[in-house]
């Protein structure tokens, strides 16, 4: 990988990624994304704050990586975002998921669907600095430091 390159970009490149619309992705598409890139920004401040046992590290990950925290840090952002960045999240909000989550009502499921289309799009627009930005505003207003 080329120095100052960002993984996306390197992804892109060495296997050969067309530049889609991203705009016209479905919103479960940016959602199946962002739920991976929202897991591995959140594994990766676990784990740069410390070496601890893989038992240890899971459990302090899935305190944020679950649909009720999810929906709680969108309804605390949600005045923070941009008229695009609204939209997104609505729309994956709104979208129809043939799955859902277990121990969490379908409102809080929806919310979180929203938020990881939200950061699946900023992700795949290399908009990733904006998307820590508003991870780490939303923990901040929800007093959870990670």
């Amino acid at each position: 990988m080329e120095e100052g390159m960002t993984i996306l970009e390197a992804i892109k490149k060495d296997f050969g990624c067309q530049e889609p619309d991203i705009r016209t992705y479905s919103p479960l598409t940016l959602a199946y994304i962002g739920d991976a890139i929202y897991d591995l920004v959140i594994r990766t401040v676990v784990v740069e704050r410390g070496n601890r046992s893989a038992h240890n590290l899971h459990q302090k990950t899935v305190a944020y990586v679950n649909a009720r925290v999810q929906a709680r840090m969108i309804d605390a952002l949600e005045a923070e975002l941009t008229e695009e960045e609204r939209a997104v999240y609505h729309r994956g909000r709104n979208a129809k998921s043939y799955t859902s989550a277990k121990n969490v009502s379908v409102i809080e499921y929806r919310k979180a669907t929203g938020l990881e289309a939200l950061c699946g799009y900023l992700y795949l627009q290399g908009e990733q600095e904006r998307m820590l930005a508003l991870i780490k505003t939303a923990l901040a207003k929800l007093d959870m430091e990670l």
